[in-house]
């Protein structure tokens, strides 16, 4: 299985016209997954670790499952059509009638907060890795542009 999939992490998020575009990668490559403000909201916040006043949906799922003694394993972001990612969410539960292991259709969006959230792992089928557009260059003058603003904001 290890050589069906490419472990990925968030590298990076910017606000877009219609949402947020989630910078996803590893050494090798970076692409990019849109997603919703609120979705993209919902992941800066898991990110820099805000306190929320009232928990979010996001929040909501990951205290469930945590009710029910059930781990997220791993998110698998396996399928992309037309600029449609996929994903599955690998969920583990244990108790004294056994073990079972459930995999859930999702999308890829909340598949990633509910990974920071629980700060288990990204993954993505090589398949997928392969043919997205690697978005490397594009990323680091986001950062860079990032951080120029802020210095910018600092001298104020």
């Amino acid at each position: 299985m290890k050589e069906d999939i490419v472990e990925v992490a968030v590298k990076g998020l910017m606000p877009t016209a219609n949402g947020c575009a989630v910078f996803l990668g590893n050494n090798a490559k970076t692409f990019v997954i849109y997603v919703d403000p609120s979705v993209g909201n919902a992941i800066s916040m898991t990110i820099n670790a805000v306190k929320k006043e009232r928990p979010l949906t996001h929040d909501l799922i990951s205290h469930l499952l945590l009710g029910f003694n059930i781990k997220l394993d791993r998110v698998v972001i396996n399928d992309v059509n037309e600029g449609t990612y996929f994903a599955r969410l690998i969920l583990h539960m244990q108790n004294e009638l056994g073990r079972k292991i459930l995999e859930l259709d999702a999308r890829p969006s909340d598949s990633i907060v509910l990974s920071l959230q629980q700060k288990r792992p990204i993954y993505v089928a090589q398949r997928v890795f392969d043919v997205v557009e690697d978005m490397s260059e594009i990323l680091e003058r986001v950062l860079k542009q990032q951080k120029e603003d802020q210095s910018g904001d600092e001298t104020l």
